[in-house]
């Protein structure tokens, strides 16, 4: 799964920089627009399977879930500050500013947040029970945030442009997308799909590889 990820986004890095034209308008910098989508896009899977785990937890209290919402969401901040980091690049040449308090980019903000909090919250606790328990709670309430995040540009009036459907009137930096564009942006949010299997699947093994030298570690001390 690794080397498939590896020659995945090899091929999407042709793609982006070499198959799909470049925009008229903005020119090269648009091609930001592919790993920005894509990141956004992982970004919100991960929080959702964090959410699913959560919520497996709560009903099953295997730690197993616990461990699959904490691999998930540290996966998702990671894709997250890419997304947030791809689009101050973008918008710097497109609004002319590395950042503004818009709407999507400010419900965004408050997302990432929300989850470098979960993360300080599940480290930050010492009894494995409790902290599993609060934080598959905290893990459920904070998904709140990503569907108002991805529906904020139909919301309010906001600046940012919508990949799918009509913009608002002042959206900055809309541009109609050829099929080759089309092909590109698909290809690589599947390849970022792919890439988040091979990242929490690697995550996940690393996780139960430290609980059990924990526990053999608490063993040897033990005696």
């Amino acid at each position: 799964m690794t080397i498939c990820s590896f020659l995945l986004i090899l091929i999407s890095v042709y793609m982006i920089l070499i198959y799909a034209p470049q925009e008229i308008i903005m020119g090269d910098v648009q091609r930001i627009f592919y790993y920005h989508v894509a990141s956004g896009w992982i970004g919100a899977l991960a929080f959702f399977i964090t959410l699913i785990a959560s919520v497996l937890f709560l009903i099953t209290k295997h730690e197993k879930y616990d461990l699959v919402a904490m691999s998930s969401a540290e996966i998702g901040v990671v894709f997250i500050s890419m997304n947030i980091i791809s689009g101050s690049i973008w918008a710097r040449p497109v609004w002319n500013t590395w950042w503004t308090w818009d709407p999507r980019l400010t419900t965004a903000t408050i997302m990432w947040l929300l989850y470098i909090a979960y993360l300080f919250l599940h480290t930050g606790l010492e009894n494995h029970h409790r902290r599993a328990h609060i934080t598959s709670v905290y893990g459920i309430v904070a998904f709140v945030s990503v569907p108002l995040t991805f529906a904020a540009i139909r919301i309010w009036r906001t600046i940012h442009p919508v990949v799918i459907g009509s913009s608002d009137p002042n959206a900055e930096g809309q541009f109609d997308m050829t099929p080759e564009m089309t092909t590109t942006l698909l290809f690589t949010v599947a390849t970022f799909t792919v890439l988040y299997c091979t990242l929490i699947w690697h995550r996940i093994r690393i996780q139960q590889m430290q609980i059990s030298l924990s526990k053999i570690y608490s063993h040897e001390i033990g005696n």
